[in-house]
């Protein structure tokens, strides 16, 4: 059985939905045939590509590796391991250049908690095929310091005009994937709220980006 690592170590803020999101993953996995692990211990890291199909960074933030667990999750990608981050793994490993590649972008800031739009761009993967073209939805809506459009897939964008902070006019991707150091890397910047988690639509969205970046032998079975 394929072995997912859902890594939450924090130094800095820490979200009171990651439980939500370890049950949301555990609850995938159990459904769609492939085991969680959920740890904040970094030595998880530490032992070097072949133990996980996938590794994901869940609300992570701060400095969470050890230099062993840096080179284990380098290790990892070389392999052609999987990589997904969701919402603050784009505020981790701020001073690492090889995450900041990963995950192709840093996070900077957000305005109020509330309600707004997703435009999804691309229907043609995993993680946005479930999904409406307009979808409302409650969260951060985070600023990042570079744009990943030209280097990333960009997957969904927020509309800056559906929220009280945005602006019209300004580009603002929140899922893309990509390819780097070996990995397949899947990023969403949703997921703040513990309620996200129980939600059916960004359930399949989590799927959708879990299976894409898994090797093909190991997505499970393809019922959602």
């Amino acid at each position: 059985m394929t072995r997912v690592l859902v890594f939450t170590r924090t130094t800095a803020f820490r979200h009171d939905s990651i439980p939500a999101g370890v049950r949301a993953f555990q609850e995938l996995g159990a459904a769609h045939g492939f085991a969680v692990e959920a740890t904040e211990d970094p030595a998880a890291l530490e032992g070097g590509p072949g133990r996980y199909g996938a590794v994901v960074f869940l609300s992570t933030s701060g400095d969470v590796l050890t230099p062993a667990g840096r080179e284990g999750l380098r290790a990892h990608c070389a392999a052609g391991g999987g990589f997904m981050g969701v919402h603050l793994a784009a505020g981790t490993e701020g001073g690492w250049p090889f995450y900041g590649e990963l995950i192709g972008a840093r996070f900077v800031s957000h305005p109020a908690l509330q309600p707004g739009l997703v435009r999804v761009e691309d229907r043609d993967h995993p993680a946005t095929r479930p999904l409406p073209a307009a979808w409302r939805c409650t969260d951060e809506w985070y600023e990042f310091d570079v744009s990943v459009r030209g280097r990333s897939r960009v997957l969904a964008s927020a509309d800056g005009t559906s929220y009280k902070g945005g602006a019209p006019g300004v580009d603002r991707p929140l899922v893309w994937c990509h390819e780097h150091g070996g990995a397949r890397v899947f990023y969403t910047a949703l997921g703040h709220t513990r309620e996200s988690y129980a939600d059916p639509g960004f359930r399949a969205h989590l799927l959708g980006g879990l299976r894409s970046v898994l090797a093909p032998a190991a997505q499970g079975p393809a019922s959602t």
